[in-house]
């Protein structure tokens, strides 16, 4: 069973900076993709970058320029460093893992709430 456990949440005000983690158990993080999703009320859960088992970023539109995704393959970890955050990146943030092992495998964090407000 793998197991995600997100931290660094918090309150941080516009245009500040705030940095996520996500550490997953088990022995096999280097063939896993890895991403952060983030739902804000009542809209639906958003990709906001992934990261594939080669180290390759994608970013959505919105938080290009302003959020890195990064991992460390030593401590199976994926971090989000968002800078110039903005009110409209409020929302809960979840980790998320996409691999495969002799059959498709994802899962999901349990989530941790960022909120942006003065």
């Amino acid at each position: 069973q793998v197991e995600l456990m997100e931290s660094g949440g918090g309150l941080v005000e516009p245009g500040g900076s705030l940095r996520l983690s996500c550490v997953v158990s088990g022995p096999i993080f280097s063939i896993m993709h890895m991403a952060w999703y983030r739902q804000a009320p009542g809209k639906e859960r958003e990709l906001v970058a992934r990261i594939s088992s080669g180290g390759n970023p994608n970013y959505a539109d919105s938080v290009k320029g302003r959020f890195t995704i990064s991992r460390d393959n030593g401590k199976n970890t994926v971090n989000l460093q968002m800078n110039n955050v903005k009110s409209e990146d409020t929302a809960v943030y979840y980790c998320n893992t996409q691999y495969f092992l002799s059959g498709p495998y994802e899962y999901w964090g349990q989530g941790i709430q960022v909120t942006v407000s003065s």
